[in-house]
């Protein structure tokens, strides 16, 4: 009788160890990058979510207070102006905690900010500045209301993140006829002054946050800067 004999076909130990350290070194070079990505995602999410709950309480109090500039009228005072800005604004928004005018009431962090290069800049805590109204909102980030009609933000609220502004701190601003828009420059390439004020509007007009892979002279890892007409490194 003749038999039949299957024939077995399996990687040697060897080969399964080759596979498995090729995967390794390719996980070590994507997976930073991909981790990067993802938190850049969240980030650009949180500021154009914060954007978008800002413009819609300034669209709630204008249409019960009337627009931005008859709202401070007989108020003699920064903080008093700000104080009416930011209750009126808030009444329209999910507040968990509120600090006013007061300082170090730990709204924000009580740390100097960074600017968008990662360097120390010139500017104290926002929680030590006694004219704007400050407050943390339910989902954790935090703002204040600057008597201007000026809105710095911390989407990562005070006990998180950097401290740093473009990546976690940005300005917004009320226009009193055309509701909440972030602070946009008329020259794109002021947008790389530091420390970073503008760059909000980088985010939502452009929705990355590349500026934050320049270097000092502006320019991306491949050599390349941005433009207007291609705000991206490659």
């Amino acid at each position: 009788m003749i038999k039949n004999f299957k024939k077995t076909i399996a990687f040697t130990l060897a080969e399964t160890l080759i596979v498995m350290g090729i995967i390794g070194i390719v996980s070590a070079l994507t997976l930073p990058n991909l981790n990067s990505s993802t938190g850049e995602k969240e980030k650009i999410a949180k500021v154009k979510k914060l954007y978008q709950n800002l413009d819609d309480a300034y669209g709630r109090a204008r249409a019960v207070y009337g627009p931005l500039e008859d709202w401070t009228k007989t108020d003699s005072t920064s903080g008093a102006k700000a104080t009416r800005i930011g209750e009126r604004m808030t009444e329209f928004m999910k507040v968990s905690k509120t600090c006013g005018t007061a300082t170090n009431k730990g709204c924000f962090s009580n740390k100097n900010l960074l600017n968008y290069r990662g360097a120390n800049s010139a500017f104290v805590s926002w929680d030590q500045v006694d004219t704007c109204y400050k407050v943390i909102l339910a989902d954790g980030s935090t703002v204040r209301f600057c008597s201007t009609g000026n809105m710095d933000v911390d989407i990562d609220g005070p006990n998180k993140g950097k401290n740093q502004i473009g990546l976690d701190l940005f300005r917004f601003n009320i226009d009193s006829n055309n509701g909440v828009s972030p602070q946009r420059v008329d020259n794109f390439s002021n947008y790389l002054a530091v420390p970073g004020f503008n760059l909000s509007g980088w985010v939502i007009d452009y929705d990355n946050m590349d500026y934050l892979k320049l270097d000092t002279s502006g320019k991306c890892p491949n050599g390349t800067a941005p433009t207007e007409q291609n705000p991206r490194c490659k």
